[in-house]
């Protein structure tokens, strides 16, 4: 059961130069406390650099649990001053709901808008530049914690302070964990991947690929393609 939950804070940023020689990223986002509409592609004032990967209707808001920085903490201590609210470029931050309390496809209501759970993150090598280790994204990969993508279902405003009610479960035997865990296997079960291919809620490209995993012959180097090797 999930119990009282509010939106601790709220972060846009814009897409901008941050590495020489390197495409932009939009992962450097700053608090606000403005009330900021929330449309189908996302938050009014808030940029993505490269629309091919990320945000989209489907990934709209991303999610990430306040909770899960205390673990990076303890992991990469000589890296303590990135693991604050809006460190991973998070759009909300909140504490008490991780990826353990959520399902893949819940409906939540937070503050005027109506969102669903459709992802996990899935980062690229601008999460391990942001934080300058270079493995980072593949360490975030491993960890579980990625926090999760919301597509928008009603648009509205949110802002600080708002509440974050569950408003519907339509996969309550899809734990978001779960969901994560195997997006990120290498050697999934094919028959489990073809049971989360039919996941109508899930974003299209986490369909596709468990589509293809649901191929016996088929192996995915998840480590090369997240490093971006």
């Amino acid at each position: 059961m999930i119990g009282t939950v509010r939106v601790d804070a709220v972060f846009i940023g814009k897409a901008m130069p941050r590495w020489p020689g390197r495409p932009p990223s939009g992962i450097g986002k700053s608090r606000t406390a403005e009330r900021l509409r929330l449309t189908l592609t996302g938050l009014v004032g808030d940029e993505q650099a490269d629309l091919a990967v990320h945000g989209g209707p489907e990934k709209a808001m991303h999610h990430y649990a306040a909770d899960n920085y205390a673990f990076w903490k303890k992991q990469l201590p000589q890296k303590a001053g990135y693991f604050v609210a809006g460190g991973f470029g998070e759009n909300i931050s909140a504490s008490g709901l991780t990826e353990k309390d959520i399902c893949i496809g819940d409906v939540f209501r937070i503050g005027g808008a109506v969102v669903q759970v459709t992802q996990g993150r899935q980062p690229c090598w601008k999460l391990s530049a942001h934080i300058d280790l270079a493995d980072m994204a593949a360490r975030f990969q491993k960890s579980g914690l990625t926090g999760w993508y919301y597509r928008v279902i009603e648009e509205g405003f949110i802002e600080e302070g708002d509440r974050i009610a569950l408003l519907e479960r339509p996969q309550p035997d899809w734990p978001l964990t779960t969901v994560i865990t195997a997006r990120f296997s290498p050697a999934l079960a094919p028959e489990l991947a073809r049971q989360l291919a039919g996941i109508e809620q899930m974003s299209r490209s986490w369909h596709a690929a468990f589509l293809k995993k649901s191929d016996p012959s088929y192996r995915e180097d998840t480590t090369a393609r997240v490093l971006g090797k």
